[in-house]
């Protein structure tokens, strides 16, 4: 119940904070979103109640399903790899959407 809560208290934040203008927040909200589903995908894991999957340690049957466990690590590299590259267009780009160009008569 607990995971599920945090896991809904993350999609809250980053709901509101991808809707904001400034580019960091949507960065921001886009990190939030990310936590919030690889511990959706380690909650489906459920490794809660079975053993560590070490061949010999446990039984196949009884052992935990490692490939929630590896999605998740997927997500993360992939996360970082989206984070970097969103706080790269933050500083690259123009980010006071409320200020017009003048108009000169001249082409950009």
């Amino acid at each position: 119940m607990i995971l599920a809560f945090t896991i809904g208290i993350l999609l809250a934040g980053a709901s509101y904070l991808i809707v904001q203008r400034d580019m960091i927040r949507i960065v921001f909200g886009v990190t939030l979103l990310s936590h919030a589903v690889n511990l959706l995908l380690l909650v489906t894991g459920v490794g809660a109640w079975r053993g560590e999957p070490i061949a010999g340690h446990t039984s196949p049957a009884d052992a935990a399903d490692p490939l929630p466990q590896a999605f998740v690590l997927t997500a993360i590299v992939i996360s970082m790899a989206v984070t970097i590259y969103m706080c790269a267009l933050a500083v690259i780009g123009h980010n006071d959407d409320t200020t017009t160009v003048p108009e000169t008569g001249e082409a950009k």
